[in-house]
């Protein structure tokens, strides 16, 4: 049974444009990014968040020369540098690139581009781990992807307490030096550090697991790579205050301007897929009506006790342990 996520209706003014307006809670362009970025005003943005076409071939993105891929991603990148404010953050959620089984680290390429052509300043490469995704048959099975969070000086946004965790071990205390016998924990939790995997106990290991989109996700569209709102929540939270706005050069389903417009800051988002488009709408309509299907921030993620069947051995394997055996 799917989730929805509880809520009022909310006044979310929803402006449909492919070039940039002063007064919006929601943009939304269905056009080329370029487009859109190019009426975008200097340092106009707070946050940019984006998980870029990784060059796979996907019925939405045409496989291109390797090197003219990283030409047009590092145009795009250069637009938003240009909007981001100098307290700004940007955070490029990256996975691997994959030709004749062949792996490229498009975090590695990327950072060139970031550090090298830009100097921006790498803060976090962020692993975000999942328990589950495509198998690999003649490599071990991809199970993270990672976000790469740069800033654009050393004067930028981080709000640690509203995504500290619990401590593991609260009733901690300082051993020596003045402050002996204190409490040496902070009481509004502890740093989630720079892997992150929800599990469950809320976060005992200081790891967020956090599912990706898959069929039984109550999050999942008709998008083949869409990632989950609570990954984005958390950047949003840490990286910006109330009333930023944040921006997704290439929005998919929309995951991180409802990331932003769930925390009440502006969100900005453009695809060039009408379908993609069309997704994002209806999800934003789905949140002003306080319908929106939404996997809940921090809910732990289901362990199997055991009794469950589909997490029993098949009978058929003992069968096939007999005849190895013959």
């Amino acid at each position: 049974m799917l989730s929805i996520f509880e809520s009022e209706n909310r006044k979310i003014d929803l402006v449909i444009s492919n070039k940039f307006v002063s007064q919006f809670d929601a943009l939304i362009a269905n056009c080329d990014t370029l487009e859109l970025l190019k009426t975008i005003p200097d340092e106009t943005v707070d946050l940019i968040v984006s998980s870029p076409p990784y060059n796979l071939g996907k019925s939405y993105e045409n496989r291109q020369n390797f090197k003219d891929y990283l030409g047009f991603q590092k145009q795009v990148i250069e637009e938003c540098y240009r909007i981001l404010k100098s307290e700004g953050n940007f955070c490029w959620q990256v996975g691997n690139y994959v030709d004749k089984g062949e792996v490229f680290p498009l975090d590695i390429y990327y950072y060139d581009i970031f550090k090298f052509d830009l100097n921006m300043k790498l803060r976090n490469r962020i692993i975000w781990y999942f328990g589950h995704g495509l198998h690999a048959s003649k490599r071990f099975s991809g199970r993270y992807e990672t976000i790469l969070w740069f800033s654009k000086s050393d004067n930028y946004i981080f709000n640690l307490d509203p995504v500290r965790v619990p401590s593991k071990y609260p009733g901690k205390r300082h051993f020596k030096g003045d402050k002996k016998g204190q409490p040496s924990c902070n009481p509004n939790g502890k740093n989630p550090s720079d892997i992150w995997e929800i599990i469950a106990d809320d976060f005992e290991s200081c790891l967020w697991d956090i599912p990706n989109v898959k069929s039984n996700h109550p999050e999942k569209t008709i998008h083949p790579c869409q990632y989950p709102i609570e990954l984005i929540e958390r950047l949003v939270l840490s990286m910006t205050n109330e009333k930023g706005v944040v921006l997704d050069p290439f929005m998919g389903a929309g995951s991180t301007l409802l990331a932003a417009l769930l925390h009440n800051r502006k969100a900005v988002g453009v695809d060039k897929e009408k379908d993609y488009f069309d997704i994002t709408k209806s999800r934003i309509d789905d949140l002003r009506q306080g319908t929106l299907k939404k996997r809940p921030l921090g809910k732990p993620i289901h362990k199997p006790t055991g009794k469950e069947k589909v997490a029993q051995k098949p009978v058929e394997w003992e069968s096939y342990k007999q005849e190895i055996l013959i």
